[in-house]
């Protein structure tokens, strides 16, 4: 058996797995939720750490890629990748997939990412400060630095932070949703990792915006004494994100995979000025 799924295998796949996402029960995907954004922030803790231990970023984007492999492996869901999936399903018209059904999907799905990453917000907070009796450390202090510098940063800039924040966030789910898609592309664990690993290290070594882990990153922040309030976070960083990352994973990654793999445009044979029917290959048998 080959490892590699090819591009027309793959988007189909793309497509089953976002209607499977779309039908799934209302406690399964905010349970797969809550895990994800569980899994995902104590990432973003690991890879603090070695940045604030090494004082070198890429380290941070090197060993960033590990909580990803680990919820996706797991079956657990992101906002980021069903905003880029779910909506396949509808563009194929399967039976009873609506519009409403979609935004039922994304809704429960970052309901649970944003849970979860509360959660270890608190309890890292509480960790990092001795239950809230000393102040945070170094690791602490990086914490409040970067989550001060990508919301007060942005607020002072006004229409252009806001701006600069959504162009950010499109550029990062174009790449967070090529590595959902990459752990379709393999069929060997070690395979499927690799795919991964790619296009999340490029997000988080360019310092993009990811609204799962900004649901992590700017509440802990604020827990451990950042100067901001929840209006500039959501304002200034959360909401151009959410919707920065819906632009780039539905129409910078998965629609151009699926127009070009799933409706495939006929082909044109200049030498006898004739349209010949270039139907993908799963399609015959």
């Amino acid at each position: 058996m080959m490892s590699y799924s090819k591009p027309m295998e793959f988007v189909q796949t793309m497509i089953d797995t976002g209607e499977a996402k779309i039908r799934t029960s209302t406690r399964d995907l905010f349970l797969r939720g809550t895990m994800a954004g569980i899994i995902l922030s104590l990432a973003v803790v690991v890879a603090i750490t070695t940045i604030t231990q090494t004082g070198i970023g890429i380290v941070g984007a090197l060993v960033f890629p590990v909580g990803f492999c680990i919820l996706s492996l797991m079956g657990y869901d992101l906002v980021t990748g069903v905003f880029g999936l779910a909506p396949l399903a509808k563009f194929e018209n399967r039976p009873g997939i609506t519009w409403g059904s979609v935004l039922r999907c994304w809704g429960l799905v970052g309901l649970g990412n944003l849970i979860g990453s509360l959660i270890v917000a608190f309890l890292i907070a509480l960790s990092f400060t001795m239950n809230f009796s000393v102040e945070p450390g170094a690791v602490g202090q990086t914490f409040i630095k970067a989550a001060t510098a990508r919301t007060v940063g942005f607020e002072e800039l006004g229409a252009n932070g806001w701006i600069t924040c959504f162009v950010r966030g499109i550029l990062c789910n174009l790449m967070v949703c090529l590595g959902v898609i990459g752990n379709m592309t393999a069929r060997s664990v070690a395979g499927k990792i690799a795919a991964m690993w790619l296009p999340i290290f490029i997000f988080f070594a360019l310092v993009f915006e990811h609204a799962v882990v900004n649901m992590f990153l700017f509440p802990l922040g604020m827990m451990l004494g950042a100067d901001f309030g929840i209006s500039t976070w959501l304002s200034f960083n959360l909401v151009p994100t959410i919707l920065g990352n819906l632009v780039g994973g539905l129409l910078f990654t998965c629609v151009p995979l699926y127009l070009t793999h799933a409706k495939t445009a006929p082909a044109h044979n200049v030498e006898n000025d004739s349209v010949i029917d270039a139907a993908p290959a799963f399609a015959t048998k």
